[in-house]
């Protein structure tokens, strides 16, 4: 019929429902820019993020793991990484210098282990940790978990006051190192670490054995949340031979009063296959990571949130590390 047409009429769009609003953030301590801690904050946060609807995470950067155990004590961020010796130390209010007990942190999981490594010059013919009288070490940025470990370390073995200690980040440590201002360097993290990379590419190196002066001086029974590792030969360039030396472990955590029901999504959206396989692309540090050893080495209690997710989980937790 005249007037009439035979197309149907346009087709009218049915909009897609908008994500669900995160009707709660929270903050999540690293630690220094490009560090270990860092690139774990950032990845953990992503996945939480993506897994939990109600959940935004954001990350902050810090000065490692002291700053964010003051910071998780004083409730001015929600979750961070600390090392288990400061967690510990701090706990009984034995840290060098600050006798302020920081209790109000609870643990979530055991992420990695992070060994001691000091770098020095192969041209020194350095052969035990008393060789390093005299000589200018970089042992991390002030009030970060190397720096601190240095310290302890040092003073254990009395010998603090005969180094020369610079309070300086990994990257500048190695710059440093390279250009002859340093004679050394100290990091506390998972290995390989790019600061050492960097710093074997440019001039021959010897990365030290930390273990056998730590077992003849005690220094394992005073601090037990250190333990014995060795890092294989050939991690490094010139590292023919194994290093024997200790570590500590890097821990999540969480202020005390956090929810627990925010702990509770956070510890599923990580454990999962999905979680952990993400995580494991971003750092091989995070290749030990599992249901099996998330309570390993924890110094301090759990979570109420966690203690309720290990528990579901059939991990047997020792009375000590409940809240």
């Amino acid at each position: 019929m005249p007037g009439c047409s035979s197309e149907p009429p346009p087709e009218t769009q049915t909009p897609k429902p908008s994500p669900p609003p995160k009707n709660l953030a929270l903050s999540f301590n690293g630690g220094p820019m490009g560090g270990t801690f860092n690139y774990f904050a950032n990845k953990m946060a992503n996945i939480i993020s993506d897994e939990v609807e109600w959940l935004n995470i954001i990350t902050k950067i810090s000065g490692g793991s002291f700053e964010n155990l003051a910071e998780l004590d004083e409730s001015m961020t929600d979750m961070g990484i600390v090392y288990a010796g400061d967690a510990f130390l701090g706990r009984r209010g034995s840290l060098p210098g600050d006798p302020k007990r920081y209790d109000q942190t609870r643990a979530l999981a055991y992420l990695y282990g992070a060994p001691a490594q000091l770098v020095v010059r192969k041209d020194l013919d350095i052969e035990s940790v008393q060789d390093l009288k005299g000589m200018t070490i970089a042992i991390g940025n002030p009030g970060s978990g190397a720096a601190l470990s240095a310290e302890r370390f040092f003073r254990h073995l009395n010998l603090w006051h005969s180094i020369e200690p610079q309070t300086v980040g990994y990257s500048r440590a190695a710059g440093d190192f390279i250009a002859g201002k340093v004679d050394g360097f100290w990091v506390l993290v998972g290995y390989p670490n790019v600061s050492i990379i960097e710093a074997a590419s440019r001039t021959e190196i010897t990365i030290m054995d930390l273990h056998p002066a730590a077992v003849a001086s005690d220094f394992y029974n005073l601090y037990p949340f250190y333990t014995e590792v060795v890092i294989p030969a050939d991690t490094y360039a010139h590292q023919t031979e194994p290093v024997f030396t200790f570590q500590d472990s890097a821990l999540w955590c969480a202020r005390s009063d956090l929810s627990e029901n925010a702990v509770y999504e956070s510890l599923k959206a990580i454990f999962s296959d999905n979680g952990l396989k993400k995580l494991q692309r971003t750092h091989r540090a995070a290749r030990s990571i599992s249901l099996k050893t998330g309570i390993q080495h924890l110094p301090i209690p759990l979570h109420p949130g966690a203690v309720r997710f290990w528990s579901d989980h059939e991990i047997a937790i020792p009375p000590i590390l409940l809240p």
